[in-house]
């Protein structure tokens, strides 16, 4: 939990980490490439969300997008405070508070913060669909070739399969959009394949 509900300062609205200090801190502090890849699928989703569902011009496309790659950055090193690592990092870096609100949200059972924005929210909402999806692509001969929403459906109901993926988070935040899941696995199956995917620089 982190014990508060308010993050950044105002002050600092309009000011997110440029591509190359994004890259930079996800070097140092995930090695993972597979959890790298992870954060890099939800940065796209949301990118494409906020063009295609919101609007948004190419500068605050970067931003939700940024959000989405940096939303897990603690993880591998800091499990034990992750959210918290990250929150304070980029409150170092005097990000715009709503980058900060929107990864500080991204578990509201587990952090104690509640989705508000639409950003809050999608990101939410594509954080734990993102993984499962992509688990279920690992599976197929095909990948993300020819998958369909309806055996997306089916495994989410076998609770042995990516059994770490919560069923109930995916749940909650469909219906804090409000928007049925299967819409939401649709967008996934649509554009997650066509994610860019920045691996280790040499």
């Amino acid at each position: 939990m982190l014990n508060r509900q308010a993050f950044g300062d105002p002050a600092n609205a309009g000011n997110w980490p440029t591509e190359k200090e994004a890259r930079d801190l996800l070097e140092n502090w995930v090695p993972n490439e597979k959890l790298r890849n992870h954060m890099f699928q939800v940065g796209w989703l949301l990118r494409c969300w906020a063009k295609e569902k919101e609007g948004l011009d190419e500068h605050h496309q970067w931003k939700w997008q940024v959000t989405g790659w940096l939303h897990d950055a603690d993880w591998e090193k800091w499990p034990e405070t992750h959210c918290q690592k990250i929150v304070e990092e980029l409150e170092q870096r005097q990000t715009d508070p709503e980058v900060i609100n929107a990864i500080a949200a991204h578990g509201p059972a587990h952090f104690g913060v509640e989705p508000k924005t639409r950003l809050d929210k999608m990101l939410y909402a594509f954080d734990e669909l993102s993984g499962f999806v992509h688990a279920y692509s690992l599976m197929r001969p095909g990948g993300y070739q020819g998958m369909e929403t309806k055996g997306v459906l089916k495994r989410l109901k076998d609770k042995t399969f990516a059994a770490q993926v919560s069923r109930e988070d995916i749940r909650d935040a469909a219906e804090r959009i409000p928007m049925p899941v299967e819409e939401l696995i649709d967008f996934v199956i649509s554009h997650q394949a066509d994610t860019p995917q920045i691996k280790s620089r040499p």
